[in-house]
């Protein structure tokens, strides 16, 4: 007859559960795997088969009792490292859709909106087409397979333990949030120089010929030149994007690898 004492169920409880909820976190807030779109079910499905996959391969768990206040402190520490590992995936997109909107309300297109199922709210509709291509891109790279490998070399950098976190680790996701605004501007520079320099010819037009009428001749032409543009530009986006993926999965296995504690 086969005994089991608690001691073993514990243990045997421990090694799923502080992994699987690395795994669901990660995957709750990752891109694409964390869009609202995806049911809760799918999520808890494909976290609870990732965690089968690399649970027996993990390094052996603290000797702490799950319910204890120990153990539920470690179970706190998982979640808070896969949402920040998601954090530093899922805040490339965000600059994408900020380099759309900040060229939507260059050329005019601020006031054409349109639902985003990645971020459940209303996003312009350039942001939203820059939020596509950068999807499109993240799957030809196998970006989801990437954030799969980088969760299995998290467990390695930063192994379960009790340990609190080093505070370095946080301050490379406060400084790499500020990426979002550098990515975005960088992206969005090529259509605001060209919008610029359309506003200053109409500027000079208007003050060349004052009965001409700015406002009913110069949002068709900031239209037309910004869609011109943005076709021009398109072909170089994608080598940016594949850059800012890299980086951001780099990023995330960064931040676990700061935030192990100096033994």
């Amino acid at each position: 007859m086969i005994s089991v004492t608690s001691a073993q169920l514990s243990a045997w409880l421990a090694a799923f559960i502080w992994p699987f909820f690395r795994v669901v976190a990660l995957v709750s807030s990752a891109p694409i795997l964390g869009n609202p779109g995806v049911s809760p079910q799918v999520k808890i499905g494909l976290s609870f088969a990732i965690t089968l996959v690399l649970a027996p391969i993990l390094d052996p768990m603290p000797a702490v009792e799950p319910g204890s206040a120990i153990g539920l402190l470690i179970l706190a520490q998982q979640i808070v490292i896969g949402v920040a590992m998601g954090f530093a995936m899922r805040i490339i997109f965000t600059a994408v859709e900020m380099a759309g909107q900040v060229i939507a309300m260059q050329m005019g297109l601020g006031f054409a909106v349109f639902f985003d199922p990645q971020n459940a709210a209303q996003t312009p509709v350039v942001g939203q087409f820059l939020g596509l291509i950068g999807i499109l891109v993240f799957l030809a790279l196998n970006g989801h397979l990437m954030i799969i490998e980088v969760l299995a070399q998290s467990f390695q950098a930063l192994p379960v333990m009790a340990q609190p976190f080093s505070s370095a680790g946080w301050r490379a996701v406060a400084g790499w949030g500020g990426e979002v605004f550098l990515a975005g501007l960088l992206l969005s520079m090529p259509i605001m120089a060209a919008l610029l320099i359309t506003n200053l010819a109409l500027g000079i037009m208007t003050r060349a010929a004052p009965q001409l009428n700015v406002f009913s001749v110069g949002f068709p032409i900031t239209l037309a030149a910004g869609f011109v543009v943005l076709a021009v530009a398109l072909p170089f986006f994608a080598p940016l994007f594949e850059r800012l993926i890299q980086d951001g999965v780099q990023m995330a296995l960064q931040i676990v690898r700061l935030a192990k504690p100096v033994i």
